[in-house]
């Protein structure tokens, strides 16, 4: 057992402390930090799964169970930056903890959701909570796992931190279709013991890190929270308002100039909610450049390959979610290789062969999809997740590992800030793409079968708004599904084509070989969370 530092020791003293977690098992800690993210993976795509239950029985507007939907997506996205900074100033302990007693206590609430006129504000401000509750966990449990681990230890733990909390958001779509034929309230309800779990684990395991404790730069706040909300807002309203109503525009616009306000003011603030310089640092740009590239697909390809195998392939939900589980299955195995080949040789290798394989395997989908043949596809479907399995850990892991041990937070706050940016603006492009396309594929298809231009451009329109279908293959015409296909096709070669742009990015941005440990922070500044007297019990 290693003695607790007191943060008034000096530098030599501070060299001798050598076991983060102050002695105890490691894996309890990352067992623990697993538990605590679960509920955030789950809980991308459980909710989705019973959308026409909550919208019936609370008697939502179709506006409101969108945004049921949406509101956490975007608070998760508006308050990563804040959750890394808290992390980091105030110590992750505290904060995962924090993290999760609003999370589970935002579930329960979601959970309890009256009927009535209530419904509608009650359900969408509870899960606009939850997405705070899950900036602010993700982060601090990233940064504990990043200090629990030595730096050529990190690509293998974190391979397992990000394969089995990613692979729980294939388990969302199955889950949730097996808890809504009880009750939807207890896809929310679900949380709650994995929390007790969680809280459990992290007081068994005591994780020990450092932090350093700062003013919190509000306005910096307030600033970043506007500009990605508003143009995040901008961007999942596209779907609703489309691209040619000027608000997309006025919304996208004002996000984006408020993010270039924030980043001037970050650079004169003495301490600023995000260090802007530390894009200075060039693997860690390079590596949120593709991390950012590929989110534009990862998280788009739940919702697309969801809605294909539902209308094109007549899958329930939870048929659905094993279409998906091919995807993680490939992710979860090929991701404990990225996270070794990190240790072993650097970021560069497994990130750039991981999004040709994706590129790759996105490519052959697109050519099986139209088959309508699930059985044909299963193995593109495998490589592809295994492509973004092997690209993702190095690609996360090697960003954070460039900011200094008292900044883990924040660079886990800025690299997921990064991520679920993408995958908003990815989710609006593509899902215009695809409605586009499925719009003019039932154009031609009804004109072939005799129906009027005029008319069939009319109903075709009204088919692409209103396909969103949970019904088996006799309910939904055959030329619909294939229509359909043709559409998600050309989605999916353009996901092809976003990784083969990763791939050039990570080829000329990248460089060969290991990165070496850092040195030593000044101990002075610093207080050692679960030790002394700057750390939380």
């Amino acid at each position: 057992m290693v003695e607790p530092r007191s943060p008034t020791r000096g530098r030599g003293e501070q060299m001798a402390v050598t076991s983060p977690t102050g002695g105890r098992s490691k894996n309890l800690v990352l067992a623990a930090m697993i538990f605590a993210v679960a509920m955030t993976f789950i809980d991308q795509t459980i909710v989705s799964i019973a959308v026409p239950e909550i919208q019936n029985e609370l008697g939502l507007t179709s506006t409101g169970v969108q945004w049921a939907v949406n509101a956490y997506l975007l608070s998760l996205a508006a308050f990563f930056a804040y959750g890394g900074r808290l992390a980091d100033t105030l110590g992750h302990r505290r904060v995962v903890v924090m993290g999760v007693l609003v999370f589970a206590a935002s579930s329960l609430l979601c959970g309890l959701t009256p009927k009535g006129g209530a419904a509608q504000t009650w359900i969408v401000v509870f899960r606009a909570v939850q997405g705070v509750g899950g900036a602010m966990m993700f982060p601090a449990a990233l940064g504990i796992v990043v200090q629990t681990f030595a730096l050529r230890e990190r690509g293998k733990a974190l391979a397992l931190f990000f394969g089995v909390a990613g692979g729980l958001t294939a388990v969302g779509p199955i889950l949730g279709g097996w808890l809504t034929e009880w009750t939807w309230r207890a896809i929310f309800w679900v949380n709650i013991p994995v929390a007790v779990i969680a809280l459990a684990l992290i007081a068994l395991s005591r994780p020990v890190t450092e932090h350093r404790p700062a003013p919190m730069d509000y306005r910096g706040l307030a600033l970043i929270v506007a500009g990605i909300g508003l143009s995040v807002f901008g961007f999942q309203q596209s779907q609703i308002w489309h691209w040619s109503n000027p608000g997309i525009w006025v919304c996208i616009a004002a996000g984006v100039a408020l993010l270039a306000v924030f980043a001037r003011l970050e650079l004169r603030t003495p301490s600023p909610l995000i260090q802007v310089r530390i894009f200075t640092n060039r693997p860690f740009a390079v590596e949120n450049l593709v991390l950012g590239i590929a989110m534009l697909v990862f998280v788009p390809f739940f919702f697309f390959a969801s809605e294909y195998a539902q209308i094109s392939l007549g899958k329930s939900a939870s048929g659905a979610g094993v279409y998906l589980l091919c995807f993680f299955i490939g992710f979860v195995i090929a991701s404990q290789f990225g996270g070794r080949m990190l240790d072993r040789g650097g970021a560069k290798r497994p990130v750039l062969l991981g999004c040709v394989i994706c590129a790759v395997g996105f490519y052959l989908l697109a050519g099986k999809v139209t088959d309508l043949d699930f059985g044909d596809q299963q193995w593109s479907i495998v490589i592809a997740g295994a492509g973004m399995g092997l690209m993702l850990t190095p690609a996360s892991t090697d960003a954070v590992n460039r900011a200094s041990r008292l900044s883990y937070g924040e660079a886990t706050g800025i690299t997921q800030t990064v991520r679920n940016y993408s995958a908003s603006l990815g989710l609006a492009v593509l899902g215009t793409i695809s409605v586009a396309r499925f719009e003019s594929h039932l154009r031609d298809s009804l004109v072939g079968q005799g129906v009027p231009a005029a008319r069939a451009g009319s109903e075709a329109h009204r088919l692409s708004q209103a396909h969103q279908s949970s019904g088996s293959t006799s309910t939904v015409p055959h030329f619909v599904r294939l229509d359909f296909a043709y559409a998600t096709r050309t989605v999916f070669y353009v996901m092809a084509g976003i990784m083969a742009a990763a791939a050039v990015v990570a080829w000329r941005g990248l460089r060969h070989g290991v990165q070496e440990p850092e040195g030593q922070p000044d101990a002075p500044k610093e207080h050692e969370e679960g030790g002394g007297s700057g750390g939380s019990r």
